[in-house]
């Protein structure tokens, strides 16, 4: 048992006997002492605010099916948005880019060797020596 409640007095409760033996099962199951036990499920029941005599709704695996779909749905979603918006506009703006890229010019230093350029020199012929 917890220290805070070891100087604490036992109290009797009145329950049935098929009860008693399965909240002993329980108590068991989950801590070392019984008063443990029924504080701990004391304590959840009003931390989340719930009765024990309402129903919690839709079991686990429902949840877990309608999450799926749920997450599913926004995968659709985000797909669509992908292939309707966001590689159309990166195709636009990749054809911008590539339409704004300036066109190499020559350098200033740089000369072509073409046939308009000839040398402004001639070889000698040997027989004019």
């Amino acid at each position: 048992m917890d220290e805070e409640y070891k100087k604490e007095q036992f109290e009797t409760l009145k329950i049935k006997s098929s009860v008693a033996k399965k909240f002993r099962r329980f108590s068991r199951a989950m801590s070392k002492s019984q008063s443990i036990s029924l504080l701990l499920m004391l304590e959840f029941f009003e931390d989340n605010g719930i009765s024990p005599t309402e129903s919690m709704g839709p079991k686990m695996q429902t949840l877990e099916t309608l999450i799926k779909k749920r997450i599913n749905g926004v995968i659709a979603i985000l797909k669509d948005i992908e292939k309707g918006q966001t590689k159309p506009t990166v195709a636009m703006m990749q054809s911008l880019f590539r339409e704004a890229e300036p066109k190499k010019q020559p350098m200033i230093l740089e000369k072509k060797n073409t046939e308009e350029n000839q040398p402004k020199y001639q070889e000698r012929n040997q027989q004019d020596s």
